[in-house]
């Protein structure tokens, strides 16, 4: 009866929502590295399950970090698209569907984080139920409603209903809809996937900014899986939470360039100077 009535309650909020028109066009949207998005030939597929893992029960803030990112970049085209744009464009809703039992682990989402990062709350429909049984029917729900930008379906460990069979439902519900659905796993088992893709984060740390002010938030992530290209690859990422996208960070020492009009040693020997 609880799952019943958690279901019915979604309904009327996804009923709500402006029902939008099915995609036809920008069938990615780019995370905004150009290592990534080379890689999976210039972006993230809209219609597809995409599986997020953290690599350990340590690293579970940063992949939702990560996993947010992604709802913004998904997203971030809707803020002042008019009616004439691509469904895509217009798309701006997420739902994010977690098990209360995971947030005595991982933690609660923090509405001010996530409107640091550029998710407005007003945007955002969290949604908590009990077990995986009822957070995957209700991740069907959500999927099915194409004016939502993004669902994100959080599920710690490695529940037996969980299996290929239920990623290959959320697999084809995503590409029938055309939403993006990101699968958050915490601390999982090594097992079969019908995900397009497959990543697993750690967290890295920041880079201080100047006057040592808190530096932008940081991940390591590892492509473990591309249906459609090549996998194996790792990059270190930092959010850029004025342009909402994803950045690979410059070198961590800044270079001098050379003079054009003299050599760069002089006398043969390197010349230092103390700074400070």
């Amino acid at each position: 009866m609880d799952a019943r009535r958690h279901i019915h309650a979604l309904r009327k909020v996804i009923d709500a929502v402006q029902p939008a028109v099915p995609a036809s066009a920008e069938s990615r949207f780019a995370l905004g590295a150009n290592g990534p998005d080379r890689a999976l030939g210039g972006g993230l597929q809209r219609g597809a399950l995409h599986e997020i893992i953290a690599a350990g029960q340590p690293d579970a803030a940063a992949a939702a970090g990560f996993c947010a990112g992604l709802c913004i970049s998904a997203t971030r085209r809707a803020h002042g698209a008019g009616a004439r744009a691509p469904a895509a464009a217009r798309r701006h809703g997420v739902v994010w569907i977690r098990q209360v039992y995971g947030e005595m682990e991982s933690g609660k989402l923090y509405p001010h984080g996530l409107r640091e990062m550029g998710m407005p709350p007003g945007r955002l429909i969290h949604i908590r139920l009990k077990d995986a049984t009822e957070i995957l029917r209700a991740g069907m729900e959500a999927i099915g409603c194409k004016a939502l930008g993004a669902v994100v379906v959080e599920i710690p460990g490695s529940p037996k209903i969980l299996d290929l069979t239920a990623t290959r439902r959320l697999s084809l519900a995503a590409e029938k809809s055309g939403v993006p659905v990101f699968l958050l796993r915490i601390c999982p088992q090594a097992e079969g996937s019908a995900a397009t893709t497959r990543w697993q984060i750690r967290s890295a740390p920041s880079r201080a900014l100047e006057a040592n002010a808190p530096g932008l938030a940081a991940f390591d992530i590892a492509l473990l899986r591309h249906r459609a290209g090549s996998a194996g690859q790792r990059w270190r990422l930092e959010w850029d939470r004025d342009a909402q996208l994803f950045r690979e960070p410059a070198l961590s020492r800044p270079v001098v360039s050379l003079s054009p009009d003299r050599p760069a040693t002089s006398s043969g020997k390197e010349e230092w100077r103390r700074a400070g």
